[in-house]
């Protein structure tokens, strides 16, 4: 008979313990997670005409607020490090509030709906979250929990004194978390149990009442340090409401923090203070509502990060959504540090957060993904054993343990081809290639006619990276494999007829960049326009088959629609891009059009006898394409 809930709870509390303490113990050693900068982002986007970049203060070696794309246990881990390359010193016990609004379900769709001119698409999750989903939901609310427990170790370890978290949950694992916050934080840092009550939504199902508040778990990190900040404000009536009391001149008023307890009653004068903490959930016709499923709204943050802190304090949200917790931090003048593991989410908050117009901020992602734990198939215990599988499939022939002891490489003994099989749980970038090109020298003496790369999901730095690394060959390896894999008799299949394609990424192609006079004599014109979007193959995109029919006939009428943003950097130091100039989807100011970029720049910058520009493209999916050009 299986364990209960009740009964798994002191084993899960002892492996999360366990995990935690044996991930703080590897921070310790010289095997380092580290960030990489995909982009200094200057949030300033066209408008129309000539763009001339706003005068931003240069990201420098001091604060720089981060959007961080990864998993966040690697993301947290990377943080209690400190990243010197990128100015981040440690951040364990800095800080002052984290809120996190993890998922709560398992029957969770976490596919995302692509528009397109004329069709709509449903994009799977990628490889990295199909396997961070999967690893999640596996055994149902025990293996939640147990994915939930060391994070929230972390975080306690990168709370400050004074710090508090939030942790916001609805009825599904909400008490089950509770007890894992009082085994990790104390149940003498127990704050309060807000509840979040809604008027809408949570509609009567059968043999149930409607459902109708989340549940916001507030914790502090130390009861002796901690010290509620939220503002007691005077709310003025019109005549006497319950508690109300009167001032000197005879007005009636109330004192409170939760001014949202008087929303909706007749009597408010200043309502105008009412709407900043406006709680109600974000609906469709929301004026806020930016077509995310799990949108929380401004007002409730606003009011959760007032009463937990200061102006200038660090604020961090790991579930990251759509970005809510870092657009409030930034109106409040916090710090704030945000991830999401996925990229549809990423993308989300990046461009909220250039319609805000905040200050320059850094987008980053883990550059050395260290899970490699494979769940997602009962048939491979290993990455190890995906990747000889991965080989075969590409008619390589995997090494023995004998002649080369790395499970994830093989060869090609015909044509003297090296082929290399990258971790489904890993980005693959510029420093694989890298390594992939020091292999083709150094592997079994060396000789190898060529080198290829077979990878999952890719890093932003991918294009440049195939273009300096030019004896490297890199594909793609489709995303529905693992689906294809999911059973004996699939699998048995494909191992037989081989029927699988890895093809060659995507890219950008520019047309002749242009300089003209500028309207100053110090000045010029540079202008860029793209040219062409290749996608070399639909395979490479995580769409059921009807939705890769649609994407093609899309593509071939219209292939510059699935850019979903592209930006400039006019000065690139073959470094960090800086993106100078940008435009995106729905940004209507320029041509009113939500589904297509303006393809067109013009661009004001210093004169100079040479410079280095550098485009990036990142389509719908989220896939990204770089070119650099000499001028």
């Amino acid at each position: 008979m299986a364990k209960s809930l009740i009964e798994e709870l002191p084993i899960i509390a002892k492996e999360g313990r366990k995990e935690a303490e044996d991930i703080l113990e590897r921070l310790s050693s010289n095997k380092k997670l580290c960030f990489q900068t995909n982009e200094v982002v200057l949030p300033a986007k066209d408008t129309s005409g000539t763009f001339k970049g706003k005068n931003f203060q240069e990201i420098n070696s001091g604060w720089n607020n981060r959007l961080i794309y990864g998993d966040n246990l690697l993301v947290m881990q990377a943080l209690l490090l400190g990243d010197k390359a990128s100015g981040l010193e440690s951040m364990r016990g800095k800080i002052d509030l984290i809120y996190i609004d993890p998922p709560y379900d398992s029957k969770a769709d976490y596919r995302t709906s692509v528009s397109l001119p004329g069709v709509s698409l449903s994009q799977k999750p990628t490889v990295i979250e199909q396997f961070a989903y999967a690893d999640t939901w596996k055994d149902g609310t025990v293996s939640y929990l147990k994915m939930m427990y060391p994070r929230l170790v972390l975080m306690r370890e990168l709370l400050s004194e004074k710090g508090s978290i939030y942790v916001h949950i609805d009825w599904h694992v909400g008490h089950y978390i509770k007890i894992l916050l009082d085994d990790i934080f104390g149940k003498e840092n127990f704050v309060n149990e807000i509840v979040w009550s809604y008027r809408s939504g949570g509609a009567s199902q059968k043999g149930s009442l409607p459902k109708k508040h989340d549940t916001i778990l507030f914790y502090c990190k130390n009861s002796n340090s901690f010290n509620i900040n939220g503002k007691i404000e005077r709310q003025y009536l019109e005549k006497p409401f319950m508690g109300s009391k009167q001032d000197a001149n005879g007005n009636y008023y109330v004192d409170t923090i939760l001014r949202d307890v008087l929303e909706g009653a007749p009597f408010i004068i200043n309502k105008d203070k009412i709407e900043q903490y406006n709680m109600r959930p974000v609906l469709n016709l929301s004026k806020e509502r930016i077509g995310y499923a799990t949108q929380k709204p401004e007002g409730l943050l606003r009011l959760l990060i007032e009463i937990a802190t200061n102006e200038d304090s660090v604020v961090a949200d790991f579930f990251g959504g759509s970005g809510t917790t870092a657009a409030v931090a930034e109106r409040l003048k916090r710090r704030w540090i945000i991830s999401d593991i996925g990229k549809p989410s990423v993308l989300v908050m990046r461009k909220r957060l250039i319609d805000q117009e905040v200050k320059p901020f850094l987008y980053q992602s883990i550059g050395d993904y260290q899970k490699e734990a494979f769940n997602q198939s009962k048939l491979f215990k290993r990455v190890g054993d995906l990747s000889q599988v991965i080989l075969c499939l590409y008619g390589a022939t995997p090494f023995t343990v004998e002649e080369y002891s790395d499970r994830n490489v093989g060869y090609i003994k015909q044509s003297r081809t090296l082929v290399i099989v990258d971790s489904p749980n890993k980005l693959t970038g510029q420093a694989t290639i890298k390594r992939a090109q020091e292999m083709k020298n150094t592997v079994l003496g060396g000789g190898w006619n060529k080198v290829v790369v077979l990878g999952w999901n890719f890093a932003y730095d991918i294009s440049q990276a195939i273009n300096i690394y030019k004896d490297v060959e890199v594909l793609v390896i489709p995303p529905d494999l693992l689906d294809k894999m999911s059973n004996k008799k699939q699998y048995d299949l494909l191992i037989k007829n081989h029927d699988i394609r890895f093809s060659s990424l995507q890219y950008l192609t520019i047309k002749p960049i242009e300089k003209e006079k500028g309207y100053e004599e110090r000045e010029e014109i540079i202008k860029v326009s793209l040219d062409n979007y290749i996608l070399l193959s639909p395979d490479n995109i995580p769409l059921d088959f009807k939705d890769k029919e649609k994407l093609i006939s899309v593509y071939e009428k219209d292939p510059l629609s699935l850019i979903e943003y592209w930006s400039i950097d006019p000065d690139y130091d073959r470094e960090t891009f800086r993106s100078t100039w940008q435009d995106y989807r729905e940004n209507t100011e320029n041509d009113n059009d939500a589904l297509h970029c303006i393809y067109c720049a013009s661009i004001r910058v210093e004169k100079k006898d040479k410079r280095t520009i550098c485009v990036k493209a990142v389509d719908v999916f989220g896939f990204e394409s770089m070119v650099i050009k000499d001028i």
